[in-house]
């Protein structure tokens, strides 16, 4: 039986994502270098990669940059490209059709607390919420389960009573490793990256409702 829906949130719940990458594409078009979406794919929906896009720009430059000025001017870029951030279609529809159908809600990220929260907040979604699993309390990172591991106990499930929603390769792995059926819903940054591992791909949530998607896992 279905108990409870696990959302990741940047990219699924809103496209921080694209924000990113472009703020991240504009830094280094800067300094005349190119920063290639296949590069960048690698530390989507992780902060386990290893992968620092300091040090990349570095490389591609052979020898330092000052840090702190593209730290400052990056910010405020993706400040900018997020100042009418949304939340993805389809999520607020599944978040109360949660809430209906009685079902505990939890979040698993990558992010900080601080970054978790500081879109919920903007998205006046925070109190949807029951459990926030975030990268500052696990020991490891998605694709490591971690993550699902830490909402699940904290939900008080188990694996097979949940659906996971996820938006890239490496959180569609972490919430297989961690046994749940998971539903991907790529963003334009992650449509072109391999989702074969997850349960279902949907364009967007407006797709199928929890109860389809219910019926589709056997839950």
């Amino acid at each position: 039986m279905l108990k409870a829906v696990i959302f990741d949130l940047d990219g699924t719940i809103l496209d921080t994502e694209t924000p990113e990458f472009v703020s991240w594409q504009e830094a280094y078009a800067a300094h005349g270098v190119s920063l290639a979406h296949a590069i960048w794919s690698q530390a989507i929906g992780t902060s386990d990669s290893g992968w620092d896009p300091y040090v990349h720009l570095e490389t591609l430059l052979g020898g330092p940059v000052d840090r702190a000025t593209i730290s400052a001017a990056r910010h405020a870029r993706f400040d900018e490209l997020m100042d009418a951030a949304e939340p993805r279609a389809g999520v607020v529809a599944w978040l109360d059709e949660a809430r209906d159908l009685g079902l505990r809600v939890g979040l698993a990220s990558s992010s900080s607390a601080s970054w978790v929260l500081r879109f919920l907040d903007v998205l006046e979604l925070r109190d949807r919420f029951e459990v926030l699993a975030t990268g500052d309390r696990a020991a490891r990172s998605k694709p490591a389960p971690d993550l699902y591991e830490l909402a699940l106990g904290e939900l008080g499930v188990r694996a097979d009573e949940a659906i996971a929603v996820e938006d890239s390769p490496n959180g569609v792995a972490s919430a297989k490793a961690a046994g749940v059926f998971c539903v991907a819903v790529p963003n334009p940054l992650t449509a072109d990256l391999p989702l074969g591992g997850a349960d279902l791909v949907l364009g967007s949530l407006t797709e199928h409702s929890i109860k389809e998607v219910r019926e589709i896992a056997g839950l």
